[in-house]
């Protein structure tokens, strides 16, 4: 117990150093990863408030990195990775192979590290900041331009490469490995270990949240998804690999499951908090002495890696079809080190590939490459050409990046809906909060994923910043009003289109000011009292022409009583039998025709939701 003071106390500094930094520097512009690192710093080495304990706490907040590579996993759809592949497999794989060749010989030309040491740090360095361009890229709309994609495709190819060289850490290390299983054995059972994962990812998983979904226990879904990632990480680190790897792979099974945005909300508060957490335990346990010592390297080394990375950037881009301007805007975006650069330099120095020491130097350099890369970025417009830019535009495929439109509640109108729009060859992504209604959908083969449409995070989760249109077609009013409020506070330029309950919530929706909405029932409505007039000797053009009157009537009733309340345009309503004329306006004397709908039609508001 005579601890338990200073963890409660480290804890405190920890959240209160986050708290502190993360929106400073995100005001300044520099992101909250610095933020982190810098609240470290002052709290380690700086203030030496916590002078122990800090590897128990770059151990822990590990995890972190665990929970990133998951979500990553998630993202890898085959069908995505299919539409990006010449840019995630081609232009990505040849930035990373060749930026890190290039910096790997750079650094053992100069004898600044040894041979494996050289490998490492060239290759974490030709490794980009996901968390910077994103952000970037966000602030200035351009995620689904065509520079954009390529950005993205690059950025996902270099996380992807962190699994391999995380791996490839121990081949490397200085010193002798304690195991001395055989070669083979341990290929053995490392395939073994990874095909269990599969067949439990295939067979166990889907069906356990299955379970889990129909009993609406949001606490144990949250419970299973951490057990998902952490039985998944400690089964590869028993088998000899990293736990990075397995989270990796159990996130690339669950990229298809009906659950994915589900787990990716669940697990994305915890990878946020230890992600955080281990940022700031890179700060506690960075040497200043060692940075301070060799400060001139640094400052001569920031300025060629970002240089380096810019020019190969720039390359590889114009090497592959890219325009001038896409090509500076790419180099000038990624020429920084990432946040997986210190992931990696920390696992290589615990492993003897390094020195501490060189880890912090490597460390610095990241850190102040990743500062300066909103300098980069301003200076993209200045080396673009005029004449390019015509030849500039928006993707509004969004190609690989997610759905047209995102699709919230799949009961019977969303079903119909639907068929329309995939007919139509438009993609669609459903999120539906009914475990059953999922299941069902999906054996009929709908694209469909369990989530909680009420939710942010489970919204960004399904790709609602990629959507051109998201319809609303929950069945209650209540939900319908929420998820929309929700997205208008949050993505005000979203074009909304929703089910309406009835009258009154048609009007409340338009007073909200959605693109389009429909009440559930008012189609199927004026098809029945069609055909059933049909049916009782009317001809069908005679037919068709009422239908269409009493829509044009509904409208301009709706026009009315958006400015005038429910009561208006009562007049408007047929009461008796009557032939189709062309609609003009009524002119109204309030009093007779208040005084005569209420004769004829008592009760109306009420029974207006209903036959409306």
């Amino acid at each position: 117990m005579a601890t338990t003071p200073i963890i409660y106390s480290q804890a405190l500094m920890l959240l209160g150093g986050a708290v502190l930094a993360a929106p400073i520097f995100k005001r300044l512009g520099l992101g909250t990863i610095l933020g982190y690192l810098c609240a470290g710093v002052l709290i380690g080495p700086v203030a030496q408030s916590i002078t122990e304990g800090e590897q128990i706490i770059l151990h822990v907040s590990e995890l972190g990195v665990v929970f990133l590579l998951f979500i990553i996993g998630l993202e890898l759809k085959p069908s995505r990775l299919w539409q990006m592949r010449r840019d995630i497999f081609g232009l990505g794989t040849a930035q990373v192979v060749l930026t890190g060749i290039v910096l790997s010989s750079i650094i053992y030309a100069f004898g600044l590290l040894g041979q494996g040491g050289s490998i490492i740090a060239g290759f974490g360095l030709a490794l980009s900041s996901t968390a910077f361009a994103m952000q970037i890229l966000d602030e200035g709309n351009d995620r689904n331009t065509r520079y954009g994609q390529r950005s993205f495709s690059i950025l996902l190819l270099q996380d992807l490469a962190i699994v391999p060289l995380l791996a490839l850490i121990p081949l490397l290390a200085a010193q002798a490995p304690e195991d001395t299983t055989p070669p083979l054995e341990d290929f053995a059972i490392a395939t073994t270990a990874i095909i269990v994962l599969f067949a439990a990812g295939r067979y166990l998983v889907n069906p356990l949240f299955q379970i889990i979904g129909r009993t609406g226990a949001r606490d144990v879904m949250i419970a299973a998804a951490l057990l998902v990632v952490m039985g998944a990480a400690t089964m590869m680190q028993l088998a000899g690999l990293s736990m990075a790897m397995g989270a990796f792979l159990a996130g690339v099974l669950l990229a298809e499951s009906s659950y994915r945005h589900e787990l990716e909300a669940d697990i994305e508060p915890f990878r946020g908090i230890l992600q955080a957490l281990f940022f700031m335990a890179v700060g506690l346990s960075l040497e200043l002495g060692v940075i301070v010592e060799r400060y001139q390297l640094i400052i001569a080394a920031v300025p060629l890696l970002m240089a380096l990375k810019s020019l190969v950037l720039y390359w590889l881009c114009r090497l592959t079809g890219a325009h001038h301007n896409d090509a500076v805007r790419i180099s000038l975006l990624l020429p920084q080190g990432g946040e997986f650069g210190f992931v990696l330099f920390t696992a290589a120095a615990s492993a003897g590939v390094f020195s501490d020491g060189d880890a912090s130097l490597l460390v610095a350099i990241v850190t102040l490459s990743m500062a300066l890369t909103p300098l980069a970025s301003m200076l993209a417009p200045k080396l673009m050409r005029e004449q390019d830019e015509l030849d500039e535009e928006i993707d509004e495929d969004f190609e690989g990046a997610g759905a047209d439109v995102l699709m919230i509640g799949f009961s019977r109108f969303g079903q119909i809906a639907a068929q329309i729009l995939l007919a139509g060859g438009r993609d669609v992504t459903i999120i539906d909060h009914s475990a059953a209604r999922v299941r069902q959908a999906a054996t009929f083969g709908f694209r469909i994923y369990f989530g909680d449409g009420t939710r942010l995070d489970v919204l960004r989760a399904a790709g609602i910043e990629r959507a051109k249109i998201v319809a609303v077609c929950t069945q209650k009013k209540e939900t319908t009003d929420h998820i929309i409020d929700l997205v208008q506070s949050e993505y005000p330029n979203a074009r909304i289109f929703a089910r309406s309950y009835d009258r009154l919530h048609t009007l409340e929706l338009r007073a909200k000011g959605v693109d389009y909405e429909l009440r559930e029932t008012f189609e199927s409505g004026l098809l029945f009292g069609r055909k059933s007039l049909e049916a009782l000797g009317v001809g069908d053009d005679e037919a068709i022409a009422i239908m269409d009157d009493i829509r044009k009537r509904d409208e301009a009733r709706l026009v009315l009583q958006e400015a005038e309340g429910i009561t208006a345009g009562r007049d408007m309503l047929h009461s008796r039998p009557v032939r189709p004329e062309p609609l003009v306006k009524p002119k109204r004397e309030v009093d007779h025709s208040q005084e005569t709908g209420e004769r004829i039609l008592p009760g109306l508001p009420a029974d207006e939701r209903e036959s409306a």
